[in-house]
């Protein structure tokens, strides 16, 4: 489907006047089960427009979780994106007793569910009802709320943050403050618009400015769609850069001796520029020439496989950055923009383009202030920070003060240029038996720097040292087993994750990436787990964070026994 913006106009009236006449008005709620689709926008706009609230649901959540998003948030009608989602809601009996309505955008309709086609064809766009609705929007304040967009549940039962709709729309005005963003940019919009990042950066800031959206059809299609579209922007979480930078290796080491001995010289006179720049020096003339030349021969038609070509930002964020995957990217000239922001407060900072730092999330956005509390914890307020958790009194104490500034429970330092580092969570620090404090989130991201490990989770609160959970990368591992000549006779991840061999690989990765670090800091105990975590699992979040205590509680046993050694 394309549209033009008129086209979209049209669609939302059309939508809005035929939600009306269900009885949506100020303030109820309509929750959106589905991927990114025209669709979504459509009736996000919508609803918006009726001064309504709507609730976006993760469409990879079972029927439990859904079932406790549409209860929490008291939502009347639901859009759903196909049958099998419809499916989650359950028989009427069981059905969350604030749902009046379901409108299913594609498939065939079952019984008592309209279709989202009708709604939209049908909507009349009569003058006097039209006036009528007009004048319903212009009541709309941007402090009303907006979206209830609910919190991973990393450390708890799920959350719905109020966000207004200046929260929503602030971000796109201070984008446009740092950077040369226009209605010509292509924006490839990849990361679920359930994720207020994405919604904000990905929805509402190309459609600000009026630029173009190309919604991806998720993971399976993102290097085709990289190509055919071209985007000059793009906003992901970590695991997708590196992803797309082992695609990269794994291509150039297939290629023949002397393109692939001319593809590495390209890359190393790329990374060797990067890391200057880094620096804050300069190449020079020699250097400039080499990198221009290093472009003819090699990196521009790896840009074009990578990124499609006309890539101007990368922006990361949901987790730290590797390093070398910044790097990466940077050397076969593609920017990455590492940023930090929370669900309750969309985005906090930023790098800026020309001027990024690896390791950091850059300085405060426009308007935005930052402090460091005594405690180490990062505390942060300004226009996009939310109203408060719908139904939590409690909660919203505890995490935004008299002041005004949110407590994000996330430590960092600020250095003397401005920007920003995040360090690790204030509940996730490992106090070790001797009194020695752990931050495991730096650990375990210097961990996933091996080509051989997908995941690691570190534990030992209280205990003499640390111990982790690691998934093995199974792909690279058995690839790795073919190129040293070793015999194939575990295949299956089962296999491997008891393999003895495997397990001696492992720990010399350990032992590698761990040399810099203190003693203290060292896993000492690790378990090969033969599956990775997954949502279904309640191990990770929507957003693919893991969740620490779920997986403690999976894997209590295989814990347990660690620490006993």
């Amino acid at each position: 489907m394309r549209l033009t913006y008129a086209e979209l106009v049209d669609a939302v009236l059309r939508l809005r006047a035929s939600l009306y006449g269900l009885g949506v008005r100020r303030g109820d709620r309509v929750a959106l089960l589905s991927y990114n689709r025209p669709e979504w926008i459509i009736a996000d706009l919508a609803v918006q427009s009726l001064g309504a609230v709507d609730v976006p649901i993760y469409h990879t959540l079972p029927a439990s979780q859904v079932d406790y998003y549409l209860r929490d948030s008291g939502a009347s009608i639901i859009v759903t994106e196909d049958a099998r989602q419809t499916a989650k809601l359950g028989v009427s009996a069981n059905r969350s007793p604030t749902l009046n309505h379901i409108v299913q955008i594609a498939d065939d309709t079952a019984s008592g569910v309209t279709p989202f086609a009708t709604l939209v064809e049908d909507g009349p766009l009569d003058a006097k009802i039209q006036a009528t609705l007009d004048a319903i929007e212009a009541e709309v304040s941007p402090d009303d709320v907006a979206t209830f967009i609910y919190t991973s549940g990393t450390t708890g039962m799920p959350k719905s943050a109020m966000l207004s709709h200046r929260a929503l729309l602030y971000t796109s005005e201070a984008a446009t403050q740092m950077a040369g963003i226009c209605e010509t940019d292509v924006f490839l919009s990849f990361l679920p618009l359930c994720h207020v990042v994405e919604r904000v950066g990905g929805y509402y800031l190309p459609m600000s400015i009026g630029g173009e959206i190309v919604i991806s059809e998720g993971p399976f299609a993102l290097s085709a769609e990289m190509r055919e579209a071209a985007p000059t922007a793009f906003i992901c979480v970590p695991r997708v850069f590196d992803a797309i930078r082992d695609r990269v290796v794994d291509t150039v080491a297939k290629l023949p001796h002397a393109r692939r001995a001319a593809a590495r010289w390209a890359l190393a006179v790329g990374t060797d520029r990067a890391r200057r720049i880094q620096a804050g020096r300069r190449s020079g003339p020699i250097g400039g020439l080499l990198y221009a030349l290093a472009d003819a021969l090699a990196l521009r038609r790896i840009r074009v496989t990578a990124t499609g070509g006309s890539m101007r930002y990368l922006v990361s964020g949901g987790a730290p950055l590797d390093p070398e995957t910044g790097l990466f990217m940077a050397a076969i000239g593609v920017e990455v923009l590492e940023g930090y922001g929370l669900t309750e407060f969309p985005v906090i900072s930023l790098n800026r383009p020309g001027d990024a730092r690896f390791g950091t999330v850059g300085p405060p956005i426009p308007g935005v202030g930052v402090r460091i509390a005594a405690d180490g914890e990062v505390l942060a307020r300004g226009p996009s920070l939310m109203r408060g958790y719908y139904g939590r009194d409690s909660a919203n104490d505890q995490t935004v003060d008299a002041e005004r500034w949110l407590h994000t429970g996330d430590v960092g330092e600020l250095d003397a240029t401005g920007r920003l580092t995040i360090t690790d969570r204030i509940k996730d620090i490992i106090v070790l038996a001797n009194g020695k404090n752990v931050a495991p989130q730096p650990i375990e991201t210097l961990l996933r720097q091996s080509p051989f490990v997908s995941e690691a989770v570190l534990f030992g609160d209280g205990q003499n040292s640390l111990v982790a959970l690691i998934v093995p990368a199974f792909d690279h591992i058995r690839a790795d087993r073919r190129r040293t000549g070793l015999p194939p006779a575990a295949t299956g991840d089962e296999e491997l994750a008891r393999d003895p061999e495997v397990r001696r690989l492992m720990k010399a990765e350990l032992d590698r990436l761990s040399s810099g670090l203190a003693d203290f800091e060292h896993v000492k105990q690790f378990r090969l787990i033969p599956r990775p975590f997954s949502i279904e699992n309640d191990e990770l979040t929507p957003t693919m964070k893991v969740k620490r205590r779920s997986v403690a509680r999976t894997y209590a046993a295989d814990i347990a026994a660690m620490l006993r050694h």
